[in-house]
């Protein structure tokens, strides 16, 4: 797996943002404004770095580089609004040395040297003779399809353009005019719409460069502007927001960077990726454009702050090609009504969602044993939460070294990498077996490894390799929810042991657990977060009772009391007061994934569902707006897979972290939630029953995905952590 750029296209960025930054300032995008939407000698300066180039063969005169160059650049251009039709004329060019062959040379040469500008008509101009071209106040030539024919129109003359919403060089043209025939036929007018597939993909990229810069523009200026004398981002009206937007504009970036890849790669189903692109990414831009405006309050209304400028660019650029909506209902037909699209040929890519031989080759291997050892009667049993275990399951896992693969080979694990264990974990969910159990299990012996004495190492670590133990986790309190560091349960020293009383709620798993991970305050005249400690607790000790407590998702948690329990020193966890340590680890592993195999699940069991049902005499799914419904859940899934992966390469490579995991589980909780509620809709009333298959199991992931955004961390600790992490925003709890 890599997500890093190639050196080359790091040097292309970093060559393309030094230009752009002196070149397309705020200053400069003022004045091409107000000069009708064009700076020729920004045009003049992109074309000696040879940007019109970049996609246009080197035999050609071009410099020969993939789409994935392409977004590069444009998300530089994002970044800094640079003025033109530039996404227009990088795939624009390339047709035209595809096509015009000698006969276009001359004119070719002037547009790769920017001396003319040439555009790119989105409708069939036997459909619509006039029609709106981005860069057609400016443009000299137009490349457009008539019926099975590719043609350069002539643009007409000067003062096409008229005001508009971001004051750019779009002008509504007529295109029956004068022209010239470039091809004729299906493989002509193929490379044509390859070319408006490739600009819906670059335009998405700009899109992405666009609502980042606006997001770090809204964070700096709430650094910096005091309300009732404290920074404005320390509220979490303002850092909550602009935390979801950035997650919201990484899943844009990263998901058209695969989509781009997996063109490459040949893979299924690119056509609807693409057009999810590109709406996903001008329905993230629009949104942020308004959030970032609205931190700056009244002065974002100002012409004189800069925020404005992106707020109206992004509308521009994509609306130009019409309702973004349509978007969805395109990526609808072509996953749902096979819908044919014709693919760009995107080039060489460098970055690799890929996630190994050894990864596929122990997944086939636990896929082999899950099938040999999951009978009937076990799969009937099976349950996303604790109510799924099975001890028996539990111990072969365990003894066929893949309960812990992750761990040293000398503590029952396999040494293995974190990205086969990464798909190892798309196994378990694609097999419906419930990994609760194993994981919270791992979790604790994992901060026993390396927190815990020799003693429990002998006593408690030998009992969870071997598979005849599992571990529940003792966090939150009932009047502390997700402030876990406010536990209030007491842990006094006596002697060579420790009395603990107090009580813990949400303690899952620990009716059928035989320990538990529990947190307690040991010094109650300090810092909330200094006087704790962490200890490993049996649960059959005397003085603790564990008391049901059932959620209407079918899942069983538990309130947990300790009324005097001693504990062996031995079984702490850490130095005493030194809880906040070890549990940051704890965290750690906790908040690193997401919901993403669930998603895929539900939106899979609605999708068969909407084939079963009859609408006006018709299937379901055969609707545009079931087609667009199920489109944006299964976008979602891919959305929230993609960032996982991210987080996942980064921690690999030892990236820095900005909140990653975080950002992975925050996004997938709260989408998982949303389309579990609008799957639910869509299917009523049939999804109201429980009856076995698609309806039963939209049932349970609606009462399911309601948990989603509360454990693990909730949605509001997590959009905290990202803001301050991620946009750099101050602290927003005291």
């Amino acid at each position: 797996m890599n997500f890093e750029l190639s050196e080359d296209q790091r040097l292309l960025r970093e060559s393309f943002a030094r230009f752009l930054d002196q070149h397309s300032s705020p200053e400069r995008v003022r004045a091409a404004a107000a000069a009708g939407g064009f700076d020729p000698e920004l045009w003049q300066g992109l074309a000696e770095l040879g940007a019109f180039g970049l996609r246009v063969p080197e035999a050609d005169g071009g410099v020969d580089m993939g789409s994935m160059d392409a977004a590069v650049l444009m998300e530089e251009a994002g970044r800094t609004l640079a003025s033109g039709p530039l996404a227009e004329t990088l795939v624009a060019a390339r047709v035209l040395a595809q096509l015009g062959g000698e006969a276009q040379a001359e004119l070719l040469a002037q547009v790769i040297g920017g001396e003319k500008v040439l555009s790119l008509a989105f409708a069939d101009v036997a459909e619509a003779s006039v029609q709106w071209v981005p860069g057609g106040a400016v443009a000299d030539v137009v490349l457009a399809r008539r019926g099975d024919a590719v043609l350069l129109v002539d643009a007409g003359g000067d003062g096409r353009g008229e005001p508009n919403l971001a004051s750019t060089a779009l002008a509504e043209l007529d295109l029956s005019g004068g022209h010239i025939l470039l091809g004729e036929g299906e493989a002509a007018v193929s490379c044509l719409l390859g070319a408006l597939e490739e600009w819906k993909l670059l335009v998405a990229a700009a899109l992405s460069g666009l609502s980042r810069e606006a997001l770090r523009q809204a964070a700096e200026y709430a650094c910096e502007r005091v309300a009732f004398g404290q920074p404005i981002g320390t509220y979490q009206g303002i850092s909550h927001p602009l935390a979801d937007l950035i997650v919201d504009t990484d899943c844009g970036k990263y998901f058209t960077w695969k989509t781009i890849h997996d063109i490459d790669k040949g893979l299924t189903g690119t056509g609807a990726q693409i057009s999810m692109a590109l709406w996903w990414c001008a329905d993230t831009a629009a949104r942020a454009v308004a959030q970032a405006l609205h931190t700056f309050g009244g002065y974002g209304l100002s012409t004189e702050y800069d925020i404005h400028l992106y707020n109206l660019r992004a509308k521009d650029w994509p609306l130009v090609l019409g309702d973004p909506a349509r978007l969805l209902e395109e990526a609808g037909r072509r996953l749902y009504a096979g819908e044919q699209v014709a693919l760009p040929e995107v080039g060489a890519v460098s970055i690799d969602f890929d996630l190994g031989d050894d990864a596929r080759a122990m997944a086939r291997e636990l896929d082999d044993f899950l099938n040999a050892t999951l009978t009937p009667e076990l799969r009937a049993k099976a349950h996303f939460s604790f109510d799924g275990f099975d001890a028996g399951v539990h111990k072969k896992l365990a003894e066929a070294k893949l309960l812990f693969p992750a761990w040293p080979r000398d503590v029952g694990g396999r040494e293995a990498p974190p990205y086969v264990v990464n798909a190892l974990g798309r196994v378990w969910e694609q097999q419906g077996w419930s990994t609760h159990a194993a994981s919270t299990t791992m979790l604790v012996g994992t901060m026993i490894r390396h927190f815990g004495t020799d003693e429990i190492k002998r006593e408690v670590l030998a009992k969870i390799v071997s598979g005849d133990v599992i571990c529940s986790l003792g966090y939150t309190e009932p009047g502390c929810g997700s402030d876990v560091f406010a536990a209030q349960t007491r842990a006094v020293r006596e002697g060579d042991a420790w009395r603990i009383d107090g009580s813990k709620m949400f303690t899952s798993g620990a009716n059928i657990a035989q320990y538990v991970l529990l947190l307690a305050r040991t010094n109650p005249d300090v810092a909330k977060h200094k006087g704790l400690t962490l200890f490993v607790v049996p649960l059959d000790s005397p003085g603790v009772e564990v008391q049901a407590v059932h959620t209407f998702g079918d899942e069983r948690t538990n309130i947990t009391y300790y009324d005097g329990v001693r504990v062996q020193d031995a079984y702490r966890l850490g130095e005493v007061d030194g809880g906040v340590r070890v549990m940051a680890a704890a965290l750690e592993l906790e908040q690193g994934g997401g919901f993403m195999r669930s998603q895929f699940a539900m939106t899979e069991a609605a999708e068969e569902l909407c084939k079963e049902l009859q609408r006006n005499g018709r299937p379901l799914i055969e609707s545009p707006d079931a087609q667009a419904r199920l489109a944006r859940s299964r976008l979602h899934a891919e959305l929230a897979e993609v960032i996982g992966n991210r987080a996942l390469w980064a921690k690999v490579e030892g990236q820095p972290n900005l909140a990653y995991g975080p950002m992975t589980k925050l996004f997938s909780s709260e989408k998982f939630l949303a389309d579990a509620r609008d799957l639910l809709d869509l299917t009523a009333p049939h999804s109201l029953s429980k009856r076995e298959g698609p309806a039963g199991e939209l049932n349970l992931a609606y009462r399911h995905a309601q948990a989603s955004t509360i454990y693990g961390g909730t949605s509001e600790v997590l959009r905290s952590q990202i803001a301050e992490r991620n946009l750099g925003l101050p602290r927003t709890r005291a």
